[in-house]
C-alpha cells in the first residue's frame, strides 16, 4: 500500500519561512517522481512543485524563486522549502508521486498517488 505522509503545515505571517516534509512508503522511492500541489479555498489543485530521480527540479511560475523542492531518497522523504511567503500562497499542500518524469509532476492527471494534505496559512 503506497502512503505518503505530509507534516509541517500551519499559520505564518507574510514574509516567513515554512518547511513541508512528506514521508513515502509502499513504493521505491528512488524510481519516482515527487513533489507537490495546493488547493486554495474554491481553486483548482494546481503544481507548485517537482523533482525527479536524477534530481532534475519543476517549479510553478507563482513560486519560482521563493519555493525550494529537495529530496532525501535514503529517508524517502520530499521537502519543500518556502521561504517570503504570501497570504496567495494559503492553501491545502498535497504530497504526490508519478511513477515517471517530471513532466507527469505539472498537471494533477499525471499524478499517481497523492498524501492526504497540510494546510498552510498565510496572514497578518
Amino acid at each position: 500500500q503506497v502512503l505518503l505522509v505530509e507534516s509541517g503545515g500551519g499559520s505564518v505571517q507574510p514574509g516567513d519561512s515554512l518547511r513541508l516534509s512528506c514521508v513515502g512508503s509502499g513504493f521505491i522511492y528512488t524510481r519516482w517522481s515527487v513533489g507537490w500541489f495546493r488547493q486554495a479555498p474554491g481553486g483548482e489543485r494546481e503544481a507548485v512543485a517537482g523533482i525527479d530521480m536524477e534530481g532534475r527540479t519543476y517549479y510553478g511560475d507563482s513560486v519560482k524563486g521563493r519555493f525550494i523542492v529537495s529530496r532525501d531518497d535514503a529517508a524517502n522523504t520530499v521537502y519543500l522549502q518556502m521561504s517570503r511567503l504570501k497570504p496567495e500562497d494559503t492553501a491545502m499542500y498535497y504530497c504526490a508521486a508519478a511513477e515517471g518524469g517530471l513532466a507527469q509532476m505539472k498537471e494533477k492527471e499525471g499524478v499517481d498517488y497523492w498524501g492526504k494534505g497540510t494546510l498552510v496559512t498565510i496572514s497578518a
